[in-house]
């Protein structure tokens, strides 16, 4: 037998309100509805003032899916029978984690330019390619799991498809989140003990007694490691939430999910916001822009050769 993971929990409880098993408490989503809208203006502000346009469709529009997700279940907290804002939420909650993670990933191939190509095992411009390719995969996954699972409840059918597309989608985002990290660390160590992997044509040459990251480039890194850490638990819960089964007990407790999804990517959508990169990244180090435009022309030149 190969039955799904949720067939064996698919059966509701007839006490149940509505398709959450509870109310939404109102107090709660209008808490995170505001926190999500105060970072978003912010984002979008921010993205504007330094030019960063690649936080638009990152962390802003992060911000915009878990407004819309909040939103919906606000709606609910006074509709909780009531199936358009249940469908809302899930598919705005569940995906929109993925493009915060994808600005980590941007993020870190800035900080590999600006402090040193020579020592990432990938160059900076295949982490943006390659992982933010993943990650809109992951997307698109989440999006048609959480879409075909809101069908099939509005359908009073089976959700168990829909869930297990959904439990896909994460589960590669937990993959990708971790060959990151891996990734990552190995460039910070090879930085650290100076094991360059590859050669580049015009490595970053330190002055004496400098430090190769100075002390703003590794409070934005710290900044980054603790985003990381809240998606990654964000997304050990979703994980084990929907391995659970539709209406297992973790889904079905509304502590989980305001602590463990709300709360995480609260902290991790508002770390970007304290710790922006326009203005971390290159500050106290003028020649970060230099450096990172000569590693791009380095990067065409290799392609043009190969």
């Amino acid at each position: 037998m190969t039955a799904s993971v949720f067939e064996a929990s698919q059966l509701p409880n007839q006490n149940r309100v509505g398709p959450y098993t509870y109310v939404p408490t109102e107090w709660i989503c209008i808490l995170f509805l505001v926190l999500y809208s105060i970072s978003t203006i912010i984002h979008l502000s921010q993205a504007v003032k330094f030019r960063l346009w690649w936080m638009l469709p990152t962390a802003t529009f992060a911000g915009v899916l878990e407004i819309l997700g909040w939103s919906a279940r606000l709606w609910s907290s006074h509709s909780p029978k009531l199936l358009t804002p249940y469908e809302m939420q899930l598919v705005g909650t569940i995906i929109a984690p993925t493009p915060l993670v994808a600005a980590n990933f941007i993020i870190l191939g800035k900080i590999i330019n600006q402090v040193g190509p020579q020592y990432s095992r990938l160059t900076p411009k295949l982490y943006t390619i390659i992982f933010c390719c993943f990650d809109v995969i992951c997307l698109i996954v989440q999006a048609f799991g959480g879409a075909s699972a809101a069908h099939a409840v509005s359908q009073d059918t089976s959700a168990a498809t829909g869930a297990n597309i959904m439990l896909g989608g994460i589960a590669a985002q937990l993959f990708a989140i971790v060959v990151y990290v891996t990734l990552a660390s190995e460039f910070f160590l090879r930085l650290k003990f100076n094991l360059p992997f590859r050669h580049v044509e015009q490595p970053r040459v330190l002055e004496k007694g400098q430090s190769a990251v100075s002390k703003n480039l590794r409070v934005l890194i710290c900044a980054m490691a603790f985003c990381t850490l809240c998606i990654f638990i964000r997304s050990i819960y979703r994980t084990v939430e929907l391995a659970g089964g539709w209406f297992g007990p973790v889904i079905t407790t509304q502590h989980y999910f305001d602590w463990l999804d709300g709360a995480m990517v609260t902290l991790a959508i508002y770390s970007l916001n304290f710790f922006h990169p326009g203005i971390w990244l290159n500050k106290e180090n003028p020649t970060g822009h230099d450096l990172e435009q000569a590693a791009e022309e380095e990067e065409a030149e290799e392609e043009a050769a190969a």
